[in-house]
């Protein structure tokens, strides 16, 4: 085959794509078809297949009630924060363990590796004894200090940086008088930007969909969405329609972003593949 010939699909490919492409989208549409029903609607056999009309009333229900407005303003700081530290701080330790020489740097690196090997359930008791010395008991800061950084993050950029940012090129930047500070800022970043979004993207969702330590550390007066939604499955006889239109609500944001930057994360993606 000659060199830039393009590639073209047949029929069986796009079949293939297309039934994975329905299996994933049939919980979000299910969802959908939940939340525009009423809970007496769902307990019947069989359940339905397609749209009601109770879509809005049930998404005002699950907003007022588990109070979604502050949930969202607080889970868009924690994710927003959690994700831009973690892409840059990883982004820096990534390249200190890919370019830089120093002293036990593989020890360092091993150790680092070594700590995404840890149950995190293990790191809640004295975590939070921690966060209350610290007097930050139901805020937000609680939340988002024990993820600033993370180990899965400096490795993944460390991984991709080996390949993608050539050690002349920070010579070259060297010789030509470049302070530390701007060899960070005009050559790793940019060289670093394909992988920095993916890994803001993985990140983000991470943050957003976490649940465990933000129902430890948080209260209903100052909630993440996950931590709201929760509420909605209390009571005696919980309203599944309503339960699920919280659930489409908490997907949404999600939903927008991949939208905005699904383009450039998957060409970050390909990108890095073909770097690598």
């Amino acid at each position: 085959m000659g060199a830039g010939k393009q590639l073209h699909a047949g029929p069986v490919t796009y079949v293939v794509l297309t039934v994975f492409a329905l299996v994933s989208l049939a919980p979000l549409v299910w969802t959908a078809v939940a939340a525009s029903r009423t809970d007496r609607r769902l307990a019947e056999t069989p359940p339905p297949l397609w749209f009601g009309g109770n879509l809005f009333t049930n998404l005002q229900s699950a907003w007022d009630e588990a109070g979604l407005g502050t949930a969202m303003v607080n889970s868009v700081i924690v994710a927003g924060t959690i994700t831009v530290s973690t892409v840059v701080f990883a982004t820096l330790a990534g390249f200190a363990f890919a370019k830089l020489r120093f002293r036990f740097s593989g020890l360092l690196l091993l150790l680092t590796i070594g700590t995404m090997m840890i149950p995190p359930q293990l790191a809640v008791v004295p975590l939070y004894l921690w966060m209350s010395d610290l007097g930050w008991s139901n805020q937000l800061q609680t939340v988002v200090l024990p993820s600033l950084v993370t180990a899965f993050g400096t490795f993944f950029m460390r991984q991709y940086l080996v390949q993608a940012l050539p050690t002349e090129l920070i010579e070259a930047a060297r010789v030509d008088g470049a302070s530390s500070l701007r060899v960070v800022w005009h050559v790793v970043f940019p060289a670093a930007r394909p992988a920095m979004a993916v890994l803001g993207l993985l990140t983000f969702v991470f943050a957003w969909n976490d649940f465990l330590w933000p129902i430890i550390a948080l209260n209903q007066q100052n909630p993440t969405v996950q931590v709201a939604l929760n509420s909605l499955g209390t009571g005696y006889v919980p309203d599944q329609a309503v339960i699920m239109a919280g659930a489409l609500l908490g997907t949404l944001p999600l939903l927008v972003a991949f939208l905005l930057f699904g383009k450039q994360i998957v060409g970050g993606i390909m990108q890095g593949a073909i770097k690598g």
